[in-house]
């Protein structure tokens, strides 16, 4: 079961007001950290892999506010046969008369794999919500039927981090500037962006309720201040590792007895290293 070091204390959802949106870091100590937390996510994935271990990655947030670079930040540390990235938007066809969460539980990782969602389940006690798309029965409903949800992936096995990136609307207002002027990076900027803007107010008081609701000891929301991109980015990675490494074997697997014979006979390395690593095996 996945419990934080503070396990024995009452658990405590964040609150949007909570996050100091101050915070930044320089590019020095972001570069260092960025490398640092990088490798321990590698070798956290070989873990996963040696272990069976499934990891879930929640992303949400703001418009603007960092999930896609934190995300590629974090795909550049990890293999793709085993991490894969799901951007989620509004359900079609298929799915459109099913079930909310039918779409994610067929995306949900594999044994010793793991999954990001770029937004989630989430959406249907935000947006849907926040854009009336669903009956407030049922979205009200959805709280509980989510928690659910993640209390079976953790008696499975699977390790949740969700992460909601928060950032003031001036600094959102100015990224908007910085993608509409940069030819790179106009493709990101949308009506909606524009749309969702004049709902901030009501979208606040979703994302605090669905913190306070949501939030719980085995899949507890993390608020990520992110008016600093290099801040956000680190801060982001820091709970992961944290999550996904606690308990969690981190050293190189051995190999087997058999995989090591055959190397000894067929490489030229001195034979030390092969009766060093043998000797990890007994």
């Amino acid at each position: 079961m996945q419990r934080s070091g503070a396990s024995m204390r009452k658990h405590h959802p964040p609150k949007l007001s909570d996050a100091d949106l101050n915070k930044r870091l320089n590019k020095r100590n972001y570069f260092d950290q960025r490398i640092e937390l990088q490798t321990r996510l590698a070798r956290i994935q070989q873990a996963f892999l040696f272990h069976g271990i499934k990891g879930v990655l929640v992303f949400e947030g703001w418009d603007a506010a960092g999930k896609g670079g934190t995300i590629r930040r974090i795909s550049q540390a990890l293999d793709p046969r085993s991490f894969k990235v799901w951007p989620i938007g509004a359900p079609r066809n298929y799915y459109l008369n099913r079930h909310y969460l039918l779409r994610f539980w067929e995306r949900l990782p594999p044994s010793g794999a793991i999954s990001a969602f770029d937004r989630s389940w989430y959406g249907r006690v935000l947006v849907e919500r926040i854009e009336k798309l669903t009956p407030e029965t049922r979205w009200r409903a959805a709280y509980q039927e989510i928690n659910d949800f993640e209390r079976m992936l953790v008696d499975d096995g699977t390790r949740i981090v969700k992460l909601f990136f928060h950032i003031s609307q001036e600094e959102q207002m100015r990224r908007f500037t910085e993608r509409l002027t940069n030819p790179m990076k106009r493709w990101k900027l949308t009506y909606e962006d524009f749309r969702n803007r004049e709902k901030w107010d009501v979208a606040e008081v979703a994302v605090d309720e669905m913190l306070a609701r949501t939030s719980t000891e085995i899949a507890p929301w993390h608020v990520i201040p992110s008016n600093n991109k290099k801040y956000a980015r680190i801060a982001a990675m820091k709970a992961i590792v944290e999550a996904f490494s606690q308990g969690v074997d981190l050293n190189p697997q051995h190999l087997d007895r058999r995989t090591l014979e055959a190397a000894g006979a067929a490489l030229d390395v001195d034979q030390s290293l092969i009766d060093s690593l043998r000797a990890r095996t007994e």
